[in-house]
């Protein structure tokens, strides 16, 4: 009898021992779960609705200040702006900040390594989805809009088909604009594709089929916008059209419309105004959307 005594009393101690050992497993799972639900809760009812730029080759994150300078002028609802660098190793670096109660601040990203060419847009991509973990993280919005200039709009379409999966159920990009973007890098033809253009369209099915996406190019001459050739900016939509909700492609002549005076260019602003930015609708990612005239 002592002996089964014994052996009952060790279970006793063995169960009461799981128990304890469950109990404090589950004390910090339950504090996660708390703290993700608040997390969520708040990303979904979440107002901002920033615009997030990313500039071209050989730019810095203050590529855009004269832009954002002209579309402050024009607005009653001024927009505060963030900018960020990312370093080769890395580290994020912060200028300016986000306004309490802005529902659409305008965030910019340069990077240490803003070389030219499609192994560094490759790194670049990875760069912006490295802002965009913090920045989720952070802030809590559940959309956004994205605009890019020259190169900064090729580093969106790797995006969009490398990382943007990530996201896509939390996380809506209801816009995209890319200003003298040169999808198929200084070809004029399509028919001479260069292996960015060409995986591009491999992976386009990646795209998110609700974006409304607006190409505009430049031009300075009747082909080109003095460095990026027309047709290359055109190839945007073998990569676009028909894939998202709406694909629109735009031209602005005129003064300042060679390619590194295109952020500065008046009818560039407007078109920002008009298309990119929720003007209206204090970032609310139900809202109706502008979505232009004509499928090119």
């Amino acid at each position: 009898m002592g002996k089964i005594t014994k052996i009952t009393l060790h279970s006793h101690l063995v169960l009461v021992c799981l128990m304890v050992l469950l109990i404090l497993m589950a004390i910090p799972a339950y504090f996660w779960m708390k703290d993700t639900n608040k997390s969520l809760a708040a990303q979904h009812n979440s107002r901002m609705s920033p615009v997030i730029m990313v500039p071209g080759s050989s730019a810095t994150q203050n590529r855009f200040n004269p832009l954002i300078k002209k579309i402050n002028e024009d607005s009653p609802k001024k927009h505060s702006v963030l900018r960020l660098k990312v370093k080769n190793n890395g580290e994020i670096t912060s200028e300016g900040w986000i306004n309490r109660g802005d529902n659409e601040p305008i965030i910019v990203i340069g990077f240490e390594n803003n070389h030219d060419g499609y192994q560094n847009i490759k790194k670049q991509a990875k760069m912006v989805n490295q802002v965009i973990e913090r920045l989720t993280e952070e802030y809590n919005f559940n959309n956004f809009k994205a605009f890019g200039h020259s190169n900064g709009g090729l580093v969106w379409t790797y995006w969009l088909e490398h990382y943007y999966t990530e996201y896509k159920d939390t996380i809506i990009i209801k816009k995209l604009m890319t200003l003298g973007t040169p999808y198929n890098f200084a070809e004029s033809s399509v028919n001479h594709p260069t292996q960015m253009f060409s995986d591009f369209v491999k992976y386009r099915n990646q795209i998110p089929k609700n974006l409304l996406v607006y190409s505009v190019a430049g031009t300075e001459t009747y082909t080109s916008d003095g460095l990026v050739p027309e047709g290359s900016v055109d190839a945007g939509k073998y990569i676009y059209q028909k894939q998202v909700a709406h694909y629109t492609s735009m031209t602005v002549t005129g003064k300042d419309a060679q390619h590194s005076n295109l952020p500065e260019n008046k009818q560039v602003v407007r078109l920002i105004e008009e298309y990119l930015l929720d003007l209206n609708d204090n970032g609310n990612p139900n809202s109706q959307n502008k979505q232009g005239t004509t499928q090119s």
